[in-house]
């Protein structure tokens, strides 16, 4: 039996079974019985007229929004804006200009030594007020007091020689007369007596500066004031040198206080002055709301600075207080003039605009129109109108940002017409603003501060 080799086979690669073919036409069927369902269901009238519902109610809101978005006649704009309102009334507006100023003494004495010595002692206690004449200060005295000794003996010395000079020229007038000596004896003794006269002239001078010497050991005070911290203490040796002195004296009462103005300002403050009128000026703090202190104008610089076109005034303040207080800022209002019977409004009132400042005016029907005015001299809390608007006339005061040409209004019951309008024209604050009242608005209101040409108006001022 022959054994034939047997060669191995190479591996066959099983192909995977294939899915199922579907038949064409069951797939053809099965998308047209979906169609024919989608359709149904559209076209079932429960659920068409839900669809309907849906989609109309989705388009009104959309299209309520895009309107009211874009301010046209929407639900909320077509309703009554709330604001607050007052009257314009007839009042008295006075003319202030107010500028930051600074309290400065009338006196500020470095009190210094006149003479070189040692400091035997200080009298006085540092703050003290001291009044014109009080002693502060002692130097040691001895050594003028030696030299004053001193001049007082050649004083007598010289005055012993003047009269035995006088008595010699007498009895040579006399010997002269009878003849019995030259004259050129006598016109020789006549001038050393007046050599004498002049000697105790000159020792006399000698007494009186020891005098005086003496007079300055005692350091006074100059001016009647508050003393400062004490700049050197007893036992040292002081000269007039020194730069720092003995101590500071500040006259408090009175005080002034010195602010700038405009140059524009000028006409109106001299003309009071010629007139002889007494101008009131008010010291407030640095905050603007606590009144320090009531004076006077008393007087203005004699230049305008160039470079700022300002001039300087002084005011006086009597301080019996003493609530100013030397180099404090303070705040100066001068009353310059004040406008009688004049239009008053809440200064929220006046609005700015592209074409100038303006109100908005409620007319009966509660809508509101816009007057363009010119105004006055203003205060914080109210604005006289020159022109543009009457007395009685309500203009709105807050809530004005959500307003334009005729607008309807309503009013608060909180807020009556004309009661903020009443109180406004009488220097009070005028109505609160609204929750609503968008801070948009308070952009367009006034500043409370006027130019230079035409000064605040202040109805605190006295």
């Amino acid at each position: 039996m022959d054994h034939q080799e047997k060669h191995p086979e190479p591996p066959r690669r099983e192909t995977p079974p294939r899915a199922p073919r579907r038949p064409r036409g069951k797939l053809i069927a099965l998308a047209a019985v979906l169609i024919v369902a989608g359709v149904v269901l559209v076209r079932w009238h429960p659920w068409n007229k839900a669809l309907q519902g849906t989609a109309g109610a989705s388009a009104a809101s959309s299209a309520g929004g895009a309107s009211a978005r874009r301010g046209g006649p929407g639900a909320m704009a077509n309703m009554p804006q709330p604001v607050s309102v007052a009257a314009a009334a007839h009042g008295d507006m006075p003319i202030v200009i107010t500028a930051l100023g600074t309290v400065t003494p009338l006196a500020d004495v470095t009190v210094r030594t006149q003479l070189s010595g040692t400091l035997q002692s200080v009298n006085f206690q540092e703050g003290q007020m001291v009044k014109r004449g009080d002693v502060l200060a002692q130097i040691d005295p001895r050594p003028y007091q030696i030299s004053l000794a001193n001049a007082q003996g050649q004083l007598a010395r010289d005055e012993a020689l003047l009269a035995t000079a006088r008595l010699d020229l007498k009895r040579y007038q006399t010997l002269l007369a009878q003849d019995s000596i030259a004259s050129q004896q006598v016109d020789t003794q006549a001038s050393l007596v007046k050599q004498y006269e002049g000697t105790v002239k000159s020792d006399q001078a000698n007494i009186d500066t020891f005098n005086l010497d003496l007079t300055y050991a005692r350091i006074t005070a100059p001016v009647a004031g508050r003393v400062g911290l004490r700049q050197v203490d007893p036992g040292n040796y002081v000269t007039p040198g020194d730069t720092n002195g003995i101590v500071v004296l500040t006259q408090l009462q009175p005080i002034s206080v010195i602010f700038t103005t405009s140059e524009d300002n000028l006409p109106a403050i001299l003309k009071q002055l010629r007139a002889g009128t007494t101008m009131p000026v008010t010291a407030y703090d640095r905050s603007n709301t606590t009144l320090l202190e009531n004076g006077h104008l008393q007087t203005i610089d004699n230049q305008i600075d160039t470079t700022t076109g300002t001039v300087k005034l002084r005011a006086s303040f009597q301080n019996p207080d003493e609530m100013l207080f030397p180099n404090q800022f303070v705040n100066a209002r001068l009353l310059v003039d004040t406008i009688h019977d004049a239009v008053i409004v809440p200064t929220s009132a006046v609005l700015n605009g592209s074409q100038g400042q303006y109100v908005y005016v409620v007319k009966p029907d509660n809508t509101v129109t816009v007057r363009i005015v010119k105004v006055g001299p203003v205060n914080g809390e109210r604005t006289s109108i020159a022109s543009g608007l009457d007395a009685g006339e309500r203009v709105v005061t807050d809530g004005s940002d959500r307003l334009r040409e005729g607008s309807k209004i309503t009013i608060p019951a909180g807020h009556p017409h004309g009661a903020s309008g009443a109180r406004g024209a009488r220097g009070a604050s005028g109505a609160s603003a609204p929750h609503g009242a968008s801070g948009a608005h308070h952009g367009h209101r006034q500043a409370a501060s006027q130019p230079a040409s035409q000064p605040a108006a202040q109805s605190g001022a006295q």
